[in-house]
């Protein structure tokens, strides 16, 4: 009995920590997928979602290997530096200067904006970007499983339950997105929040992700306070 209730709670608690691991995974696939033509996007989605997958239990596979990427490899100026903070740092580095790139475009007059390319080389490029953020989150996500438990199914079991849930979570997050510009320039600043922090963790400076999901969900809040604000304004002006 006790060791049945203590899978459940692995099993939970597990899932539930995958599924909050896995939101930057989601905004970024929201963001990144719209420069595809609209009957691709769905499709980017779910592969990048399912690489995340395969990445993941890829990853837990190799559980032994992932132990020995914390031990550091060489030191620069006094500071160590491990496989895990390579990886953190070059995800990190990669997801600033996308989300820059992003915002810039955002910036830039309507005229001036590149138009959304329809051929195999642009998804092909997308499913690329997805799958290189797909390996810095996928070893985040799993050495904090690992963490947590030591039996493999039941860490197989909650990646993949958080996965299916992240894959029917995408299509209304992205046209959410899409419709509103705002929370789009809101979703772009997250990803800046969140490569700094995979930087930061890189250099061995832990910044508690409580702390970072707090600061999202009260920027959240506030742009949804604007909003309601904005769709009262307009129904008065239509009256």
């Amino acid at each position: 009995m006790d060791i049945f209730l203590d899978i459940t709670f692995s099993l939970i608690t597990l899932t539930i920590l995958e599924l909050v691991l896995g939101i930057d995974n989601l905004v970024f696939l929201a963001i990144i997928t719209q420069k595809l033509p609209k009957h691709k996007q769905a499709s980017a989605r779910k592969l990048g979602l399912t690489l995340a997958w395969v990445t993941r239990l890829a990853f837990l596979a190799s559980a032994l290997w992932l132990t020995k990427l914390t031990a550091p490899l060489f030191h620069l100026f006094g500071q160590p530096f491990s496989g895990r903070d390579i990886f953190l740092l070059v995800g990190g580095l990669f997801l600033l200067a996308k989300a820059t790139q992003e915002i810039h475009l955002e910036l830039e007059p309507i005229e001036e904006k590149k138009p959304v390319l329809a051929g195999s080389n642009q998804f092909g490029w997308i499913v690329v970007q997805i799958a290189i953020l797909d390996i810095i989150f996928s070893l985040d996500s799993v050495l904090t499983a690992i963490g947590l438990t030591q039996r493999f199914w039941v860490m197989a079991v909650a990646i993949t339950i958080a996965i299916i849930a992240m894959i029917f979570a995408s299509e209304p997050l992205s046209r959410f997105i899409e419709r509103h510009p705002t929370v789009r320039m809101l979703a772009l600043s997250f990803l800046i929040l969140i490569g700094m922090a995979l930087v930061a963790d890189g250099l061995e400076f832990h910044i508690p992700r409580g702390y970072i999901y707090f600061a999202m969900g009260f920027s959240l809040f506030i742009e949804s306070l604007n909003m309601l604000r904005r769709k009262r304004q307009h129904k008065r002006k239509t009256l």
